[in-house]
């Protein structure tokens, strides 16, 4: 799913209004960014021949299809969402797959078969639960007794300067936002490494294994970056309130921040996120 969400509406609803009509309109772009993430996460899970896996916070289906490749046509996977508006893409992408399907729903509290599952997995989709120990219990309850999770997810935002200069350097024009309560749900609610083990290991997990994936971002040429980042990320829902001069003067400071970064034509940013492995 994607790097931002409110903390103080239902996800439902932010995923199938403002949030999820956004996403689905960078969804190209932002895909093409987090590909070497989707990769990472793929050779991560180490899918199998003939494994039924779960693919949370699906979004536009490209991880839920490299999954489904790799179990082939004697395995199964379940892309699921809370968005609607972000699954029309998905379906529409992929319509004819037999090992395939998409499903909406919260996958925190929508009812799964029990110990069905090889394989749970996300690429950035686990962050938003309200009450995540309860969200991964129920997870953990689908997975078979030999099954694993393992997941992608964002470490602190003061590890990700191609989400945090933005962020920064917009707030620095527009109302930031109050903070939010720490490890509270969105693009870095298992941020904190303590945090996350403590809501794995309440949630029944064991086996708990958190590793640092460092890699650098291509934002693509400044232009294009500058879009992205007043459309995706902490700042787009006050950027898209804000009248246009105040957007203009937010869009110079972005390129300013931006053009550093620069190059061979594109912005390049690090990121930081955790690859995480359990067992049921």
């Amino acid at each position: 799913m994607s790097q931002q969400a409110s903390t103080t509406v239902d996800q439902a609803t932010y995923w199938n209004e403002g949030g999820g009509r956004r996403w689905v309109s960078n969804l190209d772009r932002v895909e093409r960014m987090l590909a070497p993430l989707a990769d990472e996460l793929v050779r991560h899970a180490a899918p199998r021949a003939g494994e039924a896996v779960l693919d949370v916070g699906c979004g536009g289906g490209l991880t839920s299809k490299a999954f489904a490749d790799a179990v082939g046509p004697g395995g199964e996977v379940l892309g699921l969402d809370v968005s609607a508006v972000i699954l029309e893409v998905a379906r529409a992408r992929f319509p004819t797959l037999a090992n395939l399907r998409f499903v909406e729903g919260d996958a925190g509290s929508l009812p799964l078969p029990s110990a069905h599952f090889d394989l749970i997995t996300s690429r950035f989709g686990v962050m938003f639960f309200p009450d995540p120990v309860a969200a991964f219990g129920h997870l953990r309850d689908a997975l078979k007794p030999a099954g694993r999770l393992r997941f992608i997810c964002w470490r602190e935002i003061a590890r990700n300067p191609w989400m945090g200069l933005a962020a920064s350097t917009a707030f620095e024009i527009l109302p930031r936002p109050a903070p939010s309560a720490p490890n509270s749900p969105g693009p870095f609610g298992l941020a904190d490494e303590p945090w996350l083990r403590h809501v794995l290991g309440a949630a029944g997990f064991r086996d708990v294994e958190i590793r640092t994936h460092e890699r650098t971002l291509d934002l693509g040429p400044l232009e294009e970056a500058v879009e992205q980042m007043t459309r995706m990320g902490p700042a787009a829902p006050v950027f898209d309130e804000a009248d246009e001069p105040t957007r203009d003067q937010v869009r110079a400071a972005l390129r300013s921040a931006l053009a550093p970064h620069l190059g061979e034509g594109r912005v390049a940013l690090a990121s930081s996120t955790w690859l995480v492995s359990a067992r049921p």
